[in-house]
């Protein structure tokens, strides 16, 4: 019997010892999500090596060289100094006496492409006006890239780059884009190329004029931060569900393009920029970051920035603004002209947008308003510390300061020649290079940029 029992151990214990030894099936490796499924082709224009001397120069980050030199060569800035510069062999030489130079200016809110000319129902494209959170929309994808608006911002008004966004009617209004402002046949033609994406979000009375009729939307501004806590909590819980399945594999999550979008907001990959007017709001919309784990980067039009600088400049989030936009409804009643000098005073980053297919045309007009109403306030900003809100707080805002917003060795050829003092409501870009490419010469009909619908158009069809 003791025999019989002493068996049966061993033989339990040889299997319970197979049973231990036998492999465990390993779960599927995980499969990763394209972040980038409509990635950029943008290819530069050839350009020349080309030599700027005599010319004022505003680097874009606060510094001036009066009588400056700027070479440009292999699509990058070579160099940027005094008169005693070398230009490399064969470099076409322009004498800049009188003229200035800058960096391109970059407008952080645009709609153009999603919001072109000709302004027709058939081409207005930029609200998806279908429900207060639609994270999962992307402007790239009704970007019209023969919009007549790029080549006048180039032209007119220097502008080299520049994000375009979705409208402001929704709490979450989708991902936005930037651009490099050349012609292309496609959206992808002209996306910068490594620029992160935005997400587009908004308070205050747009959703609230948009969504307050329509049944069980938010109708109030506390049902309005209701909805976006509920969101980023959803958020929350689709990252969790994720990141672990990214990390041990196994059967893979249902997909969700909205939730994508927030996850990568979430993951610190994707910028948000906020609509938002009020000072009050801006604090509450800072609370609700910090109480979900995201942060802002912009809020643009802001324009009572000017009651929360300290916050602004505290919590590292830029304001996007007008010069003297103001009283159109009743959120944008209190604005004052000085905001953005008082905004930049206080040690926070100020920017000038358009939110306009006009406005973009003479964005350094508005900073020049900016920079007077702020010296008749006794804030004495310079004209080349008042280019930061063009250049380097734009690229910054987008994440690409890294590449331009700013002339330095190495860094995206985006240049403009003023034929005066840019500040002035008498200057004009005179040329305007894109990565080194000569893109616009006013002296030159044949650099004036025309897209595929303006040919054959009165009054277009005469360039040779």
């Amino acid at each position: 019997m003791r025999l019989s029992l002493l068996g049966c151990a061993v033989v339990c214990a040889l299997a319970t010892g197979c049973a231990q030894l036998a492999p465990k099936p390993r779960p599927a490796p995980p499969i990763r999500i394209n972040e980038d499924p409509y990635a950029s082709t943008y290819v530069r224009y050839p350009g020349v090596p080309t030599v700027i001397r005599n010319a004022t120069v505003f680097d874009g980050e606060g510094g001036r060289i009066n009588g400056g030199t700027v070479i440009l060569a292999d699509g990058v800035v070579q160099a940027v100094g005094g008169p005693g510069l070398a230009a490399p062999p064969g470099a076409l030489e322009i004498d800049g006496t009188g003229k200035y130079v800058t960096p391109g200016i970059i407008d952080v809110h645009s709609h153009l492409g999603d919001y072109p000319s000709p302004g027709v129902d058939s081409h207005a494209d930029g609200n998806e006006a279908t429900s207060p959170a639609r994270p999962e929309v992307w402007a790239e994808h009704s970007v019209w890239p023969q919009d007549p608006g790029f080549s006048r911002a180039l032209t007119n008004g220097g502008i080299t780059a520049l994000q375009v966004l979705p409208g402001s009617a929704n709490l979450f209004g989708g991902r936005s884009v930037t651009l490099k402002n050349v012609y292309a046949r496609t959206v992808q033609g002209m996306k910068f190329p490594g620029a992160p994406y935005g997400l587009k979000m908004a308070c205050g009375e747009n959703p609230k004029r948009v969504y307050g009729s329509k049944g069980n939307m938010p109708q109030t501004r506390m049902g309005n931060i209701a909805t976006v806590r509920a969101t980023w909590l959803k958020a929350q819980a689709y990252k969790r569900k994720w990141d672990a399945y990214e990390r041990k594999g196994g059967n893979m999550p249902e997909r969700d393009i909205a939730m994508d979008t927030l996850r990568g907001v979430l993951a610190g990959k994707i910028i948000i920029h906020n609509h938002c007017y009020r000072a009050d709001e801006m604090a509450i919309m800072i609370d609700v970051a910090r109480e979900m784990g995201y942060k802002i980067g912009t809020f643009h039009h802001a324009v009572e920035s000017y009651k929360v600088a300290d916050l602004l400049a505290a919590n590292g989030i830029c304001s996007a603004m007008w010069a003297d936009w103001y009283g159109f409804k009743m959120e944008s009643y209190d604005a004052i002209k000085e905001n953005i000098p008082f905004v930049h005073n206080s040690g926070a980053c100020a920017i000038v947008h358009s939110d306009d297919p006009n406005g973009i045309q003479r964005l350094n007009q508005e900073a020049a308003k900016a920079l007077a109403d702020g010296r008749r306030a006794g804030i004495n900003v310079s004209e080349e510390v008042a280019w930061t809100w063009l250049s380097s707080n734009p690229a910054k805002a987008l994440g690409i300061f890294n590449r331009t917003g700013s002339l330095r060795a190495g860094k995206m050829a985006d240049v403009v020649l003023w034929n005066a003092n840019p500040f002035s409501v008498y200057a004009r870009p005179e040329r305007v290079w894109i990565d080194g490419a000569l893109m616009y010469d006013a002296n030159d009909p044949r650099r004036r940029p025309i897209s595929d619908f303006e040919l054959g158009q009165p009054g277009e069809g005469d360039v040779k």
